[in-house]
């Protein structure tokens, strides 16, 4: 499993994550009826692919709307990354307008030890 490419539905984000170059991202709507099994192979790729890297990695997370149970597989992914001994920045994307979101980015920066950058962008 060198890389994971999922297409964004209604209802799950758009993810690209890959090892050549090592880029992480996640994008779009997190309301899957079961995020334990959404983000599980996610979690599985980061113990098995960022563990062994000796590359840094800046994970794009650009999420317009998430639940309570995404916003709990969200944190062990985080927290599965900041345990790794890469180098890694999580590059956290919301939309000017949007305060929810600016204060969850706010909130996982508060509690994970991995630098993050607070990226407004303009609205649709």
């Amino acid at each position: 499993m060198s890389s994971i490419h999922l297409a964004a539905t209604p209802k799950t984000p758009e993810v690209q994550f890959s090892i050549d170059p090592m880029e992480m991202s996640i994008s779009g709507r997190s309301i899957p009826e079961n995020s334990i099994e959404f983000y599980r192979p996610l979690m599985e790729w980061v113990d098995s692919h960022i563990a062994a890297s000796e590359a840094s990695v800046d994970f794009s997370i650009r999420l317009e709307y998430f639940n309570t149970s995404s916003s709990k597989c969200l944190m062990d992914l985080l927290k599965r990354i900041e345990k790794s001994p890469i180098s890694s920045t999580i590059l956290w994307y919301y939309e000017e307008e949007d305060e929810d979101m600016l204060e969850a980015g706010e909130d996982y920066s508060a509690i994970i030890d991995i630098p993050f950058k607070l990226i407004a962008v303009a609205g649709p």
